[in-house]
């Protein structure tokens, strides 16, 4: 199993998942979350919203791994379009495998799976995502994405 690495950037709603990155390079990423009480639905399976999430993350990571040392490219992308299928309730340990399939300057095409921990195909998206240096603010400025750790608070 892979080792869990750090994620190279610091998403605070990944981070309330519990998600974490076991693989980050080369137009791949591998995400994997132990499902909890606060995962599941009323039927005592995974979320969708879980496997969504699971599912943008890992592609959003496979498309940024290409840039990971080049910081003139910008860490980001925005997902500008997503389709997701659902074959079979999740359940358990789950795997996330993201693979970029395509890029231009800005844009990259992405698709990923969700595996349960028996190996069952359990979701599958493709996504479109968009390359960011930033996000612009009103008066034509860039606010530059968020650096890792938590905020600092300021006096």
């Amino acid at each position: 199993m892979p080792t869990r690495i750090a994620f190279p950037i610091r998403i605070p709603f990944v981070e309330e998942l519990g998600l974490e990155l076991h693989g980050f390079g080369d137009g791949k990423a591998e995400l994997r979350v132990d499902l909890a009480d606060a995962h599941l639905n009323s039927w005592e399976v995974a979320h969708g919203g879980v496997l969504m999430t699971m599912l943008d993350v890992a592609m959003a990571h496979a498309a940024r791994s290409l840039h990971q040392h080049d910081p003139s490219q910008g860490r980001g992308v925005a997902t500008i379009e997503m389709k997701t299928t659902f074959m079979r309730p999740a359940q358990g340990q789950l795997r996330a495998l993201g693979k970029l399939l395509h890029r231009t300057a800005t844009m990259a095409f992405c698709e990923a799976t969700v595996f349960d921990d028996s190996g069952q195909l359990c979701a599958q998206a493709t996504g479109t995502f968009k390359y960011l240096r930033g996000l612009p603010k009103p008066r034509g400025e860039i606010k530059p994405q968020r650096a890792d750790g938590p905020p600092k608070e300021t006096e």
